[in-house]
């Protein structure tokens, strides 16, 4: 039940405002702090004990951190002294499409960048046992024209642009935040990257098309990873700006204003970029080669391989594939083969008839025949063309084996009613299951 002090504090902020957002930010309020259920499970014993060992308390400020290719979510806890530590990794249990940003409704990414979670964004009715959207489209998207939304961070494992979790994991992560914002905090900032912005990630991905952006990426995180407090964000001359203040008003496609910077954190952001530009060079000079990953719709971590109900497990079978670049950035001119699951460039001398292109399966991968546990969701734009297959006949110059994804008349919304779910007792069995695979 809602205390009286939380009462009080929510009809002040609710007399604040207009006849007409007053009933609806009342709602938004009543929803994140009101009824009982799911929404209102507390924080586990065992993790209330880890936000103790760091120095934090329940109520502290969150910040999030997620990674695409690793599938694994962050949630930072912010110290007395302001500095943000680690508490927990939660393992992804489905994310769609490619590396790269979403710029589309219906192409599937996961969107990457910096975004914004309020408590309106809550929703503890979601029909993926609970939910809040992450904020997309942000001002950096809204300048390059990016349309699509309602992007959510959710339980069920079923993914059509979301960061889906298992729903132990998202009820332990709603519970996080829902506290942070009792506490106090207005805004929670989650930073999505395609990968951990390791020198060895950005070796292998330097010729990727989306480099660019991800190195403006990069920026934010070595603000973040240096100083360990929440860095801030600008988006003016249609490009983030990081650890700044504005002299003037902020466009996002406008030039930026001039701006003011703490020069003791740039110094120590500009020494380690420094460092792994450096590292980055060592590995392309000992000879590591210019990749692009390609995925036939997304990934999940590790930890659930085979062992949970997903959307679309058929694209899950082989896993991504490594397509070799040549120096302007294009697939290399040789046959490609298909050897444990992944492609790989041959001699260019090689006459030999590539394998058919069938995936490679481990013993404990989930059958491609086996009937999907949600096979509806295939949020995949009309004109779209499978990713993988349209990189090999561009290798190749022969056309592939066509890989069957279900194309729906109109794209599916994110948070779309759900397919039958899955029987009660087996749902208990995966979310204890979910929860021993949540790294520590």
């Amino acid at each position: 039940m809602m205390s009286v002090y939380w009462r009080a504090r929510l009809l002040a902020a609710c007399l604040t405002v207009g006849a007409a957002a007053l009933l609806a930010g009342c709602d938004d309020q009543l929803a994140l702090y009101g009824p009982p259920g799911r929404a209102q499970e507390p924080i586990p014993q065992k993790t209330l004990a880890k936000i103790d060992a760091i120095g934090s308390t329940a109520n502290a400020p969150v910040l999030i951190r997620a990674f695409k290719q690793e599938a694994e979510f962050e949630v930072w806890k912010q110290k007395p002294d302001g500095q943000y530590a680690l508490l927990k990794s939660y393992p992804i249990c489905r994310w769609s499409g490619q590396l790269g940003p979403k710029k589309k409704q219906g192409d599937r990414q996961v969107p990457e960048g910096f975004y914004t979670i309020a408590p309106a964004q809550m929703n503890p009715n979601s029909s993926y046992y609970l939910s809040f959207n992450v904020g997309y489209p942000n001002a950096y998207d809204r300048a390059y024209g990016r349309d699509g939304g309602d992007i959510m961070v959710h339980g069920i494992c079923s993914s059509a642009g979301c960061f889906s979790m298992t729903d132990a994991g998202i009820a332990e992560i709603y519970a996080l935040t829902r506290e942070a914002f009792r506490g106090g905090q207005q805004e929670i900032q989650l930073q999505s990257y395609p990968f951990r912005m390791t020198a060895d990630n950005l070796a292998k991905h330097r010729l990727d098309p989306n480099i660019a952006f991800w190195k403006e990426l990069k920026n934010g995180n070595d603000h973040f990873e240096t100083a360990l407090v929440e860095p801030s964000v600008l988006v003016c001359g249609k490009h983030y700006v990081f650890g700044a203040t504005a002299k003037g008003e902020v466009s996002a496609t406008a030039t930026c204003p001039k701006l003011e910077r703490d020069e003791e954190v740039e110094a120590a952001v500009a020494e380690k970029t420094a460092k792994d530009d450096a590292q980055v060079a060592q590995l392309v000079a000992k000879g590591v080669k210019p990749i692009q990953l390609v995925y036939e719709d997304g990934g999940q971590n590790v930890a659930f391989a085979g062992k949970i109900e997903a959307s679309r497990p058929e694209a899950l079978v082989a896993g991504p594939k490594e397509i070799a670049l040549d120096g302007g950035g294009k697939p290399l001119p040789a046959a490609v083969q298909m050897a444990s699951g992944d492609y790989r460039v041959a001699s260019a001398n090689s006459r030999a008839a590539p394998p058919p292109l069938q995936p490679a399966r481990t013993a404990d991968a989930p059958s491609s025949a086996a009937t999907p546990a949600f096979g509806l969701f295939g949020d995949v734009a009309g004109s779209d063309k499978n990713m993988m297959a349209s990189l090999i006949d561009k290798v190749t110059g022969k056309p592939t084996q066509t890989l069957a994804i279900y194309e729906p008349a109109e794209p599916i919304p994110s948070d779309a009613p759900l397919p039958p779910r899955r029987n009660v007792a087996r749902a208990t069995d995966l979310r204890l299951s979910s929860a021993d695979a949540s790294t520590q």
